[in-house]
């Protein structure tokens, strides 16, 4: 147990962190943080992704909304409907759940980029993923600004370190690039292209791995004592795994996130601070 990267138990503490801060806004009559959240259509996967960002949103003292919409929605009225957030002051962040229905997802980077920056709690907006060119990680997203906390949390040092992503996506693999390279690692992506990608992943010291494969990583394919994060969760026979055959590359690897239990907690933890980080910004802007 002591090679587990325990995503759960450290989402926990750093939530409880984040409510101790907001118990202590309140105390001092300042307002709550707020985040609204906008659903459109019917997608199974992602109403359950949203309810347990909403239960986290209690749990931890922040006021949440979410906003249903019907998958037939026009893109005017989906652009309105952002703007109307975007101007609502007691709103401090807008979180538009993806994927879109079919009719909308063609919209996606325009939608993403309506989304006032400062309210951008995702980390998608083109203005706050350019910031990381900086290496300003203020309202990076989620996911990957979750590994790096999950990484640093357990001690693990990146410097030096021959990191190894298999994902080139906006979401994950190009946030991380600038993520690690501020921590001094060594990068290499990987993708559908890369020629003899096993010999890319068995030269690694961190692998973090999301292609969406069910259990994709097996022990032939790292190295020994390898680190690796799985950012993968796929639905085998009614079961949730990950990208990587967990009981298969245990007794080779280092240290490693469970799927489910591993990284997705530590994602919709950094979308509470996140929130929390665009509520603060927004209300000592108002002060100024």
């Amino acid at each position: 147990m002591d090679k587990i990267l325990d995503g759960n138990k450290l989402a926990n503490e750093l939530n409880l962190e984040l409510k101790t801060k907001i118990d202590l806004l309140l105390a001092n009559n300042k307002k709550r943080p707020k985040l609204a959240t906008i659903l459109v259509g019917e997608n199974p996967a992602s109403k359950v992704y949203v309810n347990i960002k909403h239960k986290t949103c209690a749990n931890i003292g922040i006021s949440s909304i979410m906003i249903n919409l019907s998958a037939n929605i026009s893109k005017q009225e989906l652009l309105e409907k952002i703007d109307t957030l975007n101007r609502d002051n007691t709103i401090h962040g807008i979180l538009l759940q993806l994927p879109l229905p079919d009719g909308l997802s063609k919209y996606t980077s325009e939608f993403i980029e309506y989304i006032d920056p400062n309210k951008d709690v995702d980390g998608f907006h083109p203005i706050n993923r350019g910031k990381l060119f900086d290496y300003n990680e203020e309202l990076a997203a989620c996911t990957p600004k979750g590994i790096i906390t999950l990484l640093e949390s357990y001690k693990i040092d990146l410097k030096g370190k021959n990191v190894v992503i298999i994902n080139r996506s906006i979401l994950i693999g190009k946030p991380l690039i600038f993520m690690l390279l501020k921590r001094n690692a060594t990068v290499t992506i990987c993708h559908t292209s890369t020629i003899d990608i096993e010999s890319h992943m068995q030269k690694a010291d961190i692998l973090i791995v999301a292609v969406g494969r069910p259990k994709y990583i097996t022990k032939d394919k790292i190295k020994e004592g390898a680190i690796i994060i799985d950012v993968g969760t796929n639905r085998v026979d009614g079961k949730l795994c990950g990208d990587v055959d967990f009981d298969d590359v245990l007794d080779k690897c280092g240290k490693i996130t469970p799927s489910p239990g591993g990284i997705g907690p530590m994602t919709v933890h950094s979308l509470m601070q996140n929130t929390l980080i665009a509520y603060t910004n927004q209300e000592s802007h108002r002060l100024e």
